[in-house]
């Protein structure tokens, strides 16, 4: 694994950007980028938003709601599999003739 960063360019609304990360994150970087580019391309045909502040801004705020909304659902998820796994444990401790741990 390689420690140096190497330069990167992406393309977002048509303007250049430059970053540096790893060989092993380049691939995650670009594709990141070209989703990042895709979004903002989607609200400035919108017509809704000029500036690419407010644009960035708008992405920004759509990424931020998705991840907790997933962060939620995951957690909920979670909990549904914990659940599920002590309710096992307790049948399964039950079925062996032992008593169930509390």
């Amino acid at each position: 694994m390689s420690d140096s960063a190497e330069p990167v360019t992406v393309t977002i609304l048509e303007r250049k950007y430059q970053f540096a990360c790893t060989p092993e994150d380049r691939e995650d970087l670009v594709t990141a980028a070209r989703s990042l580019d895709e979004r903002m391309i989607e609200i400035k045909e919108s017509g809704r938003l000029l500036s690419l502040e407010r644009i960035a801004l708008q992405v920004a705020l759509n990424l931020s709601d998705e991840v907790l909304k997933m962060r939620r659902n995951n957690e909920l998820r979670q909990e549904k599999i914990d659940s599920k796994i002590k309710l096992l444990a307790d049948q399964l401790d039950e079925a062996m003739g032992d008593s169930p741990a509390k």
